[in-house]
């Protein structure tokens, strides 16, 4: 499956902002996915996942102001941000994986970078 995020932007602290993220090359309702932040020099970090059956998973960091969800029949998955802080700035990975939140995503995004200031 082929993943391409988009919404990324600049936001001003307290704004908001929803990332999409389209998948092609296959069905992503049997997959677990997911969104990532990575800022330089700092490893990657899960921020929200939705597995097939639509339960969903957050860091603490984000929990409350985010909220992942997915459309299976127009095969995209959103991340609605909210209460944005300067501390979310990184660039956002979509992601995908037939295992569950826990497990090893091999399906991944360009990224899109979200700057909060």
């Amino acid at each position: 499956v082929q993943l391409v995020e988009s919404g990324g932007g600049s936001v001003q602290v307290g704004g908001s902002l929803r990332l999409s993220c389209v998948a092609s090359g296959d069905t992503i309702s049997r997959y677990c996915m997911g969104w990532f932040r990575q800022i330089p020099d700092k490893e990657r970090e899960g921020v929200a996942g939705i597995e097939s059956d639509g339960s969903t998973s957050y860091a603490d960091s984000v929990k409350g102001r985010f909220t992942i969800s997915r459309d299976n029949a127009k095969n995209t998955v959103a991340l609605q941000m909210n209460s944005l802080k300067s501390e979310d700035t990184a660039l956002y990975y979509c992601a995908a994986t037939g295992d569950s939140w826990g497990g090893d995503f091999g399906h991944w995004g360009q990224g899109t970078q979200v700057t909060v200031s």
